[in-house]
């Protein structure tokens, strides 16, 4: 019985990995994986108060690429043709984009922005909208949430493909807490797949 084997993948980085399974999405390790608005880590936010100052709302967004590809079968080196493997087919690369939010709200009691707290259920709406260099919307996602806490994270999944290699792209974002405000912003996003194409090349050259 012939023996087959899911190749390993490495990025040039060496940082990144891919999940070469057929028909699985990828993405590449933390670092990679996203891009954010505000720039910064987990808890950089953009923030706003009402014009009374005694209501706060803090946002973050998240782009997440998402390259997907199928697998393909590759005979072994020559001194064991049956030791079969599965190997990424660069001409399925695409992208399917996802999206992640984040939010806070806070209230002042007593003095206005200096002692504030966090509490109670909010209705929160996100929305994005993905367009592309002629500014066309290719793709939008938009969601009512109810009974949240104010402190909260959550991701959208997209449903359009974007072919690789198709240019620049936007991004547009915003949260919205009724009563308290709207935040937002833009990110710039480039559809190059050449550093996958990149690591599937150098594993196709694999014949351990």
């Amino acid at each position: 019985m012939k023996r087959t084997r899911i190749a390993a993948l490495a990025l040039a980085t060496a940082s990144a990995a891919l999940a070469p399974l057929l028909g699985q999405a990828a993405t590449a390790a933390e670092g990679t994986a996203y891009l954010q608005d505000p720039a910064g880590g987990e808890k950089t936010m953009k923030s706003m108060w009402t014009k009374d100052e005694m209501h706060k709302l803090e946002a973050q967004f998240r782009f997440h690429p998402g390259v997907q590809y199928r697998t393909v079968t590759r005979p072994g080196p020559s001194g064991a043709p049956d030791y079969e493997r599965r190997v990424p087919d660069p001409k399925t690369l695409a992208w399917l984009p996802g999206y992640e939010f984040a939010w806070s709200v806070s209230d002042s009691t007593l003095v206005k922005k200096a002692v504030t707290v966090k509490e109670g259920e909010h209705p929160i709406v996100v929305h994005a909208v993905l367009r592309d260099a002629d500014r066309a919307k290719l793709a939008e996602v938009r969601k009512e949430l109810t009974g949240k806490p104010p402190t909260g994270r959550e991701k959208v999944a997209g449903d359009r493909r974007i072919a690789c290699d198709t240019g620049e792209y936007t991004v547009e974002w915003s949260v919205t807490r009724s009563g308290y405000g709207t935040l937002g912003g833009t990110l710039r996003w480039n559809s190059s797949c050449e550093q996958y194409r990149t690591a599937f090349a150098a594993d196709h050259g694999q014949q351990r």
